[in-house]
């Protein structure tokens, strides 16, 4: 039964991803507020409907939606809502949820540049096309505004945004300090450590973003923050925030390491490294498995342990 806790309510939707069910959250202020909203599914939709009809609410009450990040788990629902909804998060949710053909061109130019430079074989790039197929589980809408770092989302005077890239360069999380709250998306999850995913480079830019180095860094911002409960996208709520940064910042490092002593022996590719890393799921699971693989090398490029050579178009990387 969803109820009111804090003046938050939790509801949990399902999704056709790997992750399982996407947590929701209703906020009492001058607006009634939605972070996040599950992805465009007819099962999320109607689990949407059910758990609001247990608040004695409907989708029409919601006056505003707040989006962690932009990914279709978090903010595809929004076509199944009215279209004078305002829609806030940070600005770069807008080029994935209202998607144009240049999108499309810079992101699949953006990955065949990357896969060659990574080693990886011709024949997996049809995994390119593939990584878009999520999107259709996305929406086609627009940001009403934006949120950045410092503000107050329009209603809510209490919570404070927090710019948190990493997950996503779109991801931001809200913080309550009166209580200790944070609503923090897939920033921080109970049982798995979110994917440092690979995005094409940010607009007006030429180098990709190092995920796992913005990953680090946002989370390591919430040791300054007396945190009592974290609301996370996938999961169980975490009351022990610090302890498991920790936990995951140590895992994190010990698999890097791991990494460097394969590089101490031999010079290897990015596919190498990630065939070695993943040799179960590599070639079903390319796009994450490739992510957490040069998250790897980012970091270990970040604390000077390897060298990074080219042959013609692809990056070698050994141990200094």
């Amino acid at each position: 039964m969803t109820e009111w806790k804090n003046g938050i309510a939790k509801i949990t939707l399902p999704t056709p991803f790997a992750v399982g069910d996407v947590n929701v959250f209703l906020i009492k202020g001058d607006r009634l507020t939605l972070v996040d909203v599950g992805p465009n599914t007819e099962s999320a939709w109607e689990a949407l409907k059910s758990q609001l009809n247990d608040l004695k609410l409907h989708p029409g009450d919601i006056e505003q939606v707040i989006l962690t990040h932009h990914h279709p788990d978090h903010s595809g629902l929004l076509d199944r809502f009215s279209p004078s909804l305002e829609v806030y998060g940070h600005f770069l949710n807008e080029r994935w949820i209202n998607r144009n053909q240049s999108f499309f061109e810079e992101h699949d130019d953006f990955y065949r540049k990357l896969f060659v430079e990574f080693g990886i074989p011709e024949k997996f790039f049809s995994f390119i096309d593939i990584m878009k197929k999520s999107l259709k589980f996305s929406c086609n809408r627009s940001l009403t505004g934006t949120l950045a770092e410092d503000g107050n989302p329009p209603g809510l005077d209490d919570w404070k945004v927090l710019e948190t890239p990493g997950h996503a360069q779109s991801h931001i999380a809200l913080w309550r300090k009166k209580d200790g709250i944070v609503i923090g998306g897939d920033l921080l999850l109970a049982s798995i450590s979110p994917n440092p995913l690979l995005e094409p480079p940010l607009p007006g830019k030429t180098e990709r973003p190092k995920p796992q180095l913005q990953y680090n860094n946002s989370i390591k911002r919430l040791l300054n923050f007396p945190i009592e409960r974290m609301y996370t996208g996938h999961g169980t709520d975490i009351t022990d925030v610090h302890q498991l940064i920790e936990k995951r910042l140590e895992r994190q490092h010990e698999r890097a390491m791991q990494v460097k002593k394969w590089l101490e022996n031999e010079e290897l590719t990015v596919f190498e490294i990630c065939k070695r890393l993943f040799p179960a799921v590599y070639e079903r699971e390319l796009s994450l498995t490739i992510s957490e693989t040069i998250a790897q090398l980012d970091y270990l490029d970040s604390l000077g342990e390897i060298d990074i050579m080219k042959d013609n178009q692809t990056y070698i990387f050994k141990a200094k």
